[in-house]
């Protein structure tokens, strides 16, 4: 995967498919530590203890559909090959956190890509999941949490056309604010 949102789209679809209603996303880019991390936990399944000895092996999977399962072996070479790592925690019944650290200034560290666009999509095509997602960069940061938007909304669904346009509005801006109004996209 070319940017690291896409890799953050998967994290979130394992979540979803073990049953999470709560997905939290964190993006910690610090260039004076000159670390990257993203983290995602959510409140699904969990894994037991032969699920999390196997879960790096890209033949491993619970899936009868097919019979490889990529996307945390990708997410862990991403990681590595940035000089860092991904480590998981998980307990049957108490959800799933993955955490992803990443040198900042690697040159092989993918982009984090558009992540207006990839939790936009996220909740529309999920509107029962409620998302937090916090990005720091610096001493800055942004935050959209989906439950306060229930709340504010009311009956309207969150998938709703005028919504998810005025979220990934909202996303938009707030990256661009985080980063001093430079596009996000380029990070």
């Amino acid at each position: 995967m070319r940017e690291l949102s896409m890799h953050i789209m998967d994290l979130v679809q394992n979540s979803i498919k073990a049953g999470a209603h709560f997905i939290k996303v964190t993006v910690v880019e610090d260039p004076i530590r000159d670390l990257l991390i993203v983290q995602v936990d959510d409140d699904g399944c969990g894994m037991d203890g032969k699920m999390l000895e196997n879960v790096f092996d890209p033949f491993y999977t619970t899936r009868a559909t097919r019979k490889v399962g990529l996307g945390l072996p990708l997410f862990r070479e991403a990681a590595r090959r940035c000089g860092g790592d991904v480590t998981i925690k998980s307990e049957p019944g108490r959800g799933a956190s993955v955490k992803g650290v990443f040198k900042w200034s690697h040159i092989d560290r993918a982009p984090l890509g558009d992540m207006a666009g990839t939790f936009a999509a996220l909740i529309a095509a999920n509107p029962q999941v409620d998302f937090l997602y916090v990005h720091r960069y610096d001493d800055r940061t942004f935050e959209l949490d989906t439950r306060k938007l229930r709340k504010k909304l009311g009956e309207v669904p969150l998938d709703d056309f005028a919504v998810i346009k005025w979220i990934n509005g909202y996303l938009r801006e707030g990256m661009s604010n985080l980063y001093g109004g430079v596009k996000s996209e380029d990070h």
